[in-house]
């Protein structure tokens, strides 16, 4: 029998339709057609680093990884908590984070600036008071930096760590300049462009982090309540298992997270570079026979 019309190709297609399906939303074929397929100058050129990092299934563990050290903010998690909805619909929210990140790194400029104006529409009505009386607003400059760097440091340590394709020191430097050309259109003040300038921002950040209840129980329930089918629920465990391990000791104890040893890590971490590249398999579309 021909491979190409074997078990291992349709395998393949269900797994990756499934996937697709579930990160991108009913609507992902459609949106899909639109980025890829509207011709236009785009923000970034087919050889820039957050094209690399952005289409690679690193992106699963360090988007969980991004959501718990976000958590870490009282006013962003006061935000998530009141504004996001994201116990009700976790996957309409993950369908149209996942759709923002495609268009702005693949789809034309004028997309990119319309997705991101829709974006800035949301924020601007996103404003109430924490539970320690603290004020809040989505559109705040110094909240949007917040959540940028946790994301943009979440993304690139684990595309170091699981990556297909690992960037050099620059090419990484090259990524957290082509995500602060997003983070300004969205509203952050002079983002971090290297990897220097984002550690020292994040340590900016780092007397203003605190844990809160609403944040503990974010983490539970994307640890350990996630709404997902008995079938998916161990691949899930390992990419939840890999970004716990990801995050700073600081940030597991703040979360009351398990402690890791280095020998637990060094068990976990072969884990997901399984998980990952079975992912990037399954999402991959097989080579066009002749």
């Amino acid at each position: 029998m021909d491979a190409s019309t074997g078990a291992a190709p349709r395998l393949r297609e269900r797994l990756g339709s499934a996937l697709f399906a579930r990160v991108a939303g009913p609507a992902g074929p459609e949106n899909r057609a639109r980025i890829h397929g509207t011709p236009g100058p785009r923000w970034f050129g087919p050889d820039r680093p957050i094209r690399i990092v952005h289409g690679d299934a690193s992106m699963f563990i360090g988007g969980l990884r991004a959501l718990l050290l976000q958590s870490l903010h009282p006013l962003a998690m006061a935000a998530v908590e009141a504004h996001s909805g994201y116990r009700g619909d976790p996957w309409g929210r993950l369908q149209r984070t996942s759709t923002f990140l495609a268009v702005t790194t693949y789809g034309t400029a004028d997309h990119a600036q319309q997705a991101v104006d829709r974006v800035r529409s949301v924020h601007g009505q996103v404003r109430g008071t924490a539970p320690s009386g603290e004020r809040y607003a989505a559109a705040d400059p110094h909240l949007l930096g917040w959540v940028h760097v946790a994301e943009v440091e979440s993304f690139l340590l684990a595309h170091q760590r699981f990556g297909a394709e690992p960037l050099d020191a620059a090419g990484y430097d090259g990524y957290i300049a082509d995500t602060a050309r997003v983070a300004e259109a969205l509203g952050v003040i002079d983002p971090p462009r290297t990897r220097t300038e984002l550690t020292a921002r994040l340590g900016a950040y780092r007397g203003e982090l605190r844990p809160t209840l609403e944040a503990r129980e974010a983490a539970r329930f994307i640890l350990l309540r996630p709404p997902l089918p008995w079938a998916a629920r161990a691949p899930y465990a390992v990419l939840a298992a890999n970004a716990v391990a990801a995050l700073p000791r600081w940030a597991r104890t703040s979360l009351e997270l398990p402690r890791l040893s280095g020998t637990a890590e060094a068990c976990i971490t072969p884990t997901g570079h399984a998980l990952t590249a079975a992912i990037r398999w399954a999402m991959t579309p097989p080579p066009r026979t002749p």
